[in-house]
This record gives structure tokens, C-alpha cells and sequence, in this order.
């Protein structure tokens, strides 16, 4: 729109110029014909009266003052030469030895009398600029020529150029405001047109496989944007089917893979516990003299099988469900120094602000990482190494860092990348579970946590909570 304002407004403007160029120059064409007009009567009746039509080049002294006379009254110059183009009388310089300087050339006079009108019409050069100028031969009653009038034009362009430029200042004043207003309206009709579209994209912004997405409805809507809304809206319809089915399909895989492996945890010591079973029955002697060692031994190995399987139960039951957060105002130092205090406190050692660190947090899942980290930290140190475990606690008003290294062996390069992944485990007894519950944990709470390790060398856990 507004391109074709301007450009409008610009073929106007020339439109005008080139018309104003016509008019003026076809007014300057009948004013010069028409004084041209006037001093041809002037002298046809001045030359009548006398009777001097073929007698004007021997009395031309007689007529100077009658000459000058016309041009006078008409307000004009112009001259008249001989038919052979000799000069008679001129009114725009003073007749004299000169004369022949002033005298038609050959050629004007040929094309003259080569025209049937008699009459030939030449844009000049002068000083004074650029003028018309027209050739016209005279004759007398009986048509016999007796004389060529030179008619020199300086063209009036004064008002056609005054009416130009008033006509063109208003013309810039109307396509000033023009433009302003077609910017206007441009700018709200692109609004009202892209406003469902904006509407649109903010939804489609907030599009989430797992939220629950908004539908699109716009009132007055054009057919196309009412059409792609349409359409939104049944790919909202078909996504939330889709994540409803896979939804269902995780959580059926998610079972699958958890009663595979709490299947695999549990039968793992009910093999030793029947072998026991069968073993104890083909040997035990109740008259034996130590009947009653081998009932306490056969007791005590079925407990400890028991207690595996409770500890796999209750793993499993921590993993799947974390308990809902209870967040406080608590002294952080304090909580993770009652963590260590389980562990040899000689083989710790906490790096603590002075002052208290109250920071918003779950005291018994705070113990539960911390516990989980050092005890980790204390198995990674190899047999015949004396552990040095380091926690050190940091915290500004937002951010509170804490760090836990130690001096074991490392994490192998290519088990760095599944240090978090449930069930995965260097351990002979464990399940692979206490740093996945440690990152669940941690998230919770509004931070992150990772890792750096050296092989052979100790690994530092790092803890990061945003408040």
C-alpha cells in the first residue's frame, strides 16, 4: 500500500509537469500567432492605405516611423526583410551600415516559399535563452507577395511556471498527508491482519508433548486464518491422542523393565536360600552335639537372605516414589554435619562457612544425599588406602555450592556417561539406584549436579541449589 501511494503520488507529479510543459507551450503557440496575427493587419492596412505594396523597398525610409510605431503599440518586435531576404526594417537595433548582417539566409528563404502556408516556425538560440520565432510572407490584395515578416517570440513562462509551483507545493502538501495517513493505516490493518497470526504463534509457543495445550478460538476471522486454526487445533487434537498413547506405552514399558529387574534382584538370593533349605534338610541331626550351632547358622543365612530382599524392596520403592518434599528454612551446615557424623569422622574433612548457612531445604532427603555421596566416595577408595573425603560448602544470597572429593580410584571414561542412569552399578552388591535418587533429589530442590574424574586419581561431585 504504501509503494503504490508513493509511486501514485510520483507518476501524479510527473503527469502534471508534462502537462503543464503541453499548455504552456501550446499557450505560447496561439499568443504568438495571434500577435503575429495583429501586426500582419497592422501592416496589410498601413500598406493598403498608401498603396505601397510593391513600392515598400524603395520607401521604406518613408515608413520607419510607422514601423516603429507598430511595435510600439503592439508591444512585440519583429522585422521585415525583401522577398530575396534583404533587410527593410528591424525594431530591435538601429538601421545602418550593418545592414547586411542582418539579412535572411538562403536557406530560411527556400524552405519559406517551399511551404504552402507561407509560413515556417524555428526554435532559437539567443542570450536571452531559447524562443520561437516564425517567417511569414505578406501579399498584397491580389496575392502576389510583396514582403517577409521575421517574428521573434520570447516565450511568458512566468505565470505557467508560478501555477506550476503553486500547483506542485499543494500537491506535496496532499501527498505529505497522503503518506502519513496511508502509513497509519497500513500499520493498523497489517496489525488487525497479523494479530490472529501472533495469537496463533503464542499458542503454538506453548505447545508441550506433556502440558495441557489451549485451543485456538478467534472471533471475525478471516476464512484463510479461521482455516489454519482449524487445522491447529486438530494437530492438538491428534498430539494429545499421541501423547496419551505413548504416555501409556512408557508407563507400561517403565512397569515391564521394573518387574523384570526387582524379578531379578529378589530371585538372586532365593537360589542360596533353597539350596540352604535342602542342604540343611539332608544334614541337620537334631542329636547332633552341635545341632543347635548349625540351626543358628542356618537362621542367620535366611536372615541375611531376608534382609537382601527387604533392601531391594525398599531401593526399588525409594527409586520409583520420591516423597513429596517437605521445604524449610534449615542451617544447611548443621544437617550436613550430622550426615558424616554416621561415617569415622578422622577420614572427613567439611570445609564450612563460620556462620550459620540457612538455606530452604528438605532436611531428611539433605541427609539422605549426603549420606549417599560420602558413602559412595569412602567404597571408591581401593583396599590398603586410607580414605580422605573433603566436603566444602559455599553459599551466597542465590546460589549454594557444595562439593564432595575423594581420593579413590575414579570413573572409568566410559562409564562417565552412565554415572546417573538407573541400575547401573560397579559394585558386586549393588543396585544401581543411589545416584539416580540423589539427582531426583537434587532436582527437586531446585539445583543440578555433576561430576569431574580423574582415573586412578579421585572423583569431586559437585552440588549446585538455586534458591
Amino acid at each position: 500500500m504504501i509503494v503504490l501511494t508513493i509511486f501514485s503520488l510520483l507518476l501524479i507529479l510527473f503527469a502534471s509537469y508534462l502537462q503543464y510543459n503541453s499548455q504552456s507551450e501550446d499557450y505560447n503557440l496561439r499568443r504568438l500567432f495571434r500577435k503575429e496575427t495583429q501586426v500582419k493587419t497592422h501592416l496589410n492596412y498601413l500598406m493598403q492605405r498608401d498603396t505601397a505594396f510593391q513600392e515598400i523597398q524603395q520607401k521604406k525610409a518613408n515608413y520607419q516611423q510607422e514601423f516603429t510605431s507598430i511595435a510600439a503599440i503592439h508591444k512585440v518586435q519583429y522585422a521585415l526583410f525583401t522577398l530575396e531576404g534583404l533587410p527593410l526594417f528591424y525594431s530591435y537595433a538601429e538601421m545602418g551600415e550593418e545592414d547586411e548582417n542582418y539579412r535572411l539566409s538562403q536557406e530560411v528563404v527556400a524552405q519559406l516559399f517551399e511551404d504552402q502556408s507561407l509560413r515556417l516556425l524555428q526554435q532559437n538560440q539567443a542570450e536571452k535563452g531559447k524562443f520561437q520565432s516564425s517567417y511569414s510572407v505578406l501579399s498584397d490584395d491580389n496575392g502576389q507577395p510583396y514582403v517577409i515578416l521575421y517574428f521573434p517570440y520570447f516565450e511568458d513562462v512566468s505565470f505557467s511556471t508560478t501555477e506550476l509551483n503553486t500547483f506542485l507545493t499543494r500537491v506535496y502538501q496532499i501527498s505529505l498527508l497522503m503518506t502519513i495517513i496511508t502509513f497509519s493505516f497500513a500499520f493498523l490493518l497489517s496489525g488487525f491482519i497479523t494479530r490472529p497470526i501472533e495469537n496463533l504463534r503464542n499458542k503454538i509457543d506453548k505447545i508441550g508433548l506433556l502440558k495441557g495445550n489451549e485451543r485456538v478460538t478467534l472471533d471475525n476471522a478471516s476464512k484463510e486464518i479461521d482455516s489454519l486454526v482449524t487445522s491447529f487445533n486438530s494437530m492438538l487434537d491428534a498430539l494429545e491422542a499421541s501423547a496419551e498413547k505413548l504416555a501409556k506405552s512408557e508407563r507400561e514399558q517403565a512397569w515391564q523393565e521394573m518387574a523384570k529387574q526387582v524379578a531379578h534382584e529378589i530371585k538372586n538370593p532365593l537360589t542360596p536360600m533353597r539350596l540352604t533349605i535342602q542342604s540343611f534338610q539332608q544334614r541337620f541331626d537334631p542329636s547332633a552335639e552341635n545341632g543347635l550351632d548349625k540351626l543358628n547358622d542356618f537362621s542367620k543365612t535366611l536372615i541375611e537372605q531376608i534382609d537382601t530382599m527387604s533392601r531391594v524392596a525398599s531401593a526399588f520403592s525409594d527409586f520409583a516414589t520420591l516423597p513429596q518434599p517437605n521445604i524449610l528454612e534449615e542451617d544447611i551446615t548443621e544437617i550436613t554435619r550430622l550426615a558424616t557424623e554416621i561415617f569415622d569422622n578422622a577420614k572427613i574433612k567439611l570445609n564450612f562457612p563460620s556462620k550459620a548457612v540457612v538455606w530452604p531445604i528438605d532436611r531428611t532427603q539433605w541427609i539422605r544425599v549426603m549420606t549417599n555421596l560420602i558413602q559412595n566416595a569412602i567404597q571408591a577408595v581401593p583396599q590398603g588406602k586410607s580414605p580422605a573425603i573433603e566436603v566444602t560448602l559455599r553459599a551466597t544470597k542465590q546460589k549454594l555450592k557444595v562439593q564432595i572429593k575423594d581420593n579413590g580410584t575414579g570413573i572409568s571414561p566410559d562409564d562417565i556417561p552412565r554415572v546417573f542412569e538407573p541400575k547401573f552399578t560397579t559394585k558386586t552388591g549393588g543396585m544401581g539406584l543411589g545416584l539416580a535418587i540423589v539427582k531426583n533429589i537434587i532436582s527437586s530442590l531446585n539445583g543440578t549436579i555433576d561430576f569431574n574424574s580423574s582415573f586412578e586419581k579421585g572423583t569431586t561431585f559437585y552440588i549446585e541449589l538455586n534458591r
